[in-house]
């Protein structure tokens, strides 16, 4: 390997590093998500891949770090550009479930449970009181990638009428079309 890297631009090899450092930051993002979602055997074969592309990396760089600045800018650059491209993919796939608490009036109650039971979603409506009226509090628990869709129909019928609190759940059993 030490041969492949002499024989190529210096220049190259900051670049090379780079590349692989963004690789293995990216990947490692997704173990980390995918270990905390309980997704345990494909967090390990994830960071299998993420091992190898480190050992290279760091066996590449080791021995020249201080002589060559601009491969750790390189190296630095790497990482935290696959931190944030790690964490974007992660956003886009949306591993896991959600749960949205929703404070409405009444009315708004109302609109929202209908949309609920139209689109076979479950739920569980409390009431309760705020500062100036009667409130109800509406849980509902659903995979984390047709959160955003969900919230935005419920603001558009609610005309942003609602308050919300979204969360990450990181285990439940049974529910209404939730059952695991």
């Amino acid at each position: 390997m030490s041969e492949f890297l002499a024989s190529i631009p210096p220049i190259a090899v900051c670049f090379l590093v780079c590349a692989a450092k963004i690789v293995e930051i990216t990947i490692q993002s997704l173990k980390t998500c995918m270990m905390v979602k309980g997704q345990r055997l494909k967090a390990a074969g994830l960071g299998f891949i993420e091992c190898i592309i480190w050992g290279l990396v760091i066996s590449t760089i080791i021995g020249t770090l201080g002589d060559n600045l601009f491969l750790l800018f390189f190296y630095c650059a790497g990482y935290a550009t696959g931190l944030f491209l790690g964490s974007t993919i992660e956003n886009k796939i949306a591993l896991g479930t959600s749960n949205l608490e929703l404070i409405a009036n009444d009315d708004s109650t109302e609109k929202i449970t209908s949309y609920l039971r139209e689109h076979q979603r479950g739920y569980t409506v409390f009431d309760g009181y705020g500062s100036t009226d009667k409130m109800n509090m509406i849980f509902i628990v659903l995979p984390r990638k047709e959160a955003p869709k969900v919230l935005k129909d419920i603001r558009r019928i609610c005309e942003n009428k609602v308050f919300v609190v979204a969360s990450e759940v990181s285990k439940y059993a049974g529910g209404y079309g939730m059952v695991k």
